[in-house]
């Protein structure tokens, strides 16, 4: 089951380590005390989850396990947006710090989504 070619496979696959990555350094600066902590936990495992779903989805077995597996990442994406979004209303990190881990967020949910319609759109054909 091809979903899609090799390379932007690949490409999609270290976008979202290297996202990952980013969401684990944005944790492990925040203060080590209070609510900072408790939306950084969140955040770190929102923001880890869609590169491994990914993953497993990449091995399924047909296109109806490929959109099981990954239906959640996107999902998983949107989550770390909302913490994002915390994170600077709460003034614990200065928005322009995050601007472009939430353009990369919106860009990630953007492609994650679009990869799951194609796949839907030929289970129904």
């Amino acid at each position: 089951m091809a979903t899609l070619p090799q390379e932007p496979q690949r490409e999609l696959r270290i976008r979202l380590k290297l996202y990952a990555l980013r969401v684990l350094r944005l944790y492990d600066s925040l203060p080590r005390y209070g609510s900072a902590q408790v939306i950084g936990r969140q955040l770190a495992r929102s923001g880890t989850s869609p590169g491994a779903q990914y993953r497993e989805a990449c091995r399924a077995k047909s296109d109806a396990d490929f959109v099981s597996k990954i239906e959640g990442a996107p999902q998983e994406l949107d989550e770390s947006d909302y913490w994002l979004d915390m994170l600077i209303e709460g003034k614990y990190v200065q928005g322009d710090r995050l601007a472009l881990l939430k353009d990369e967020t919106d860009e990630l949910i953007a492609i994650l989504v679009t990869i799951v319609r194609k796949v839907k759109g030929r289970q129904k054909h």
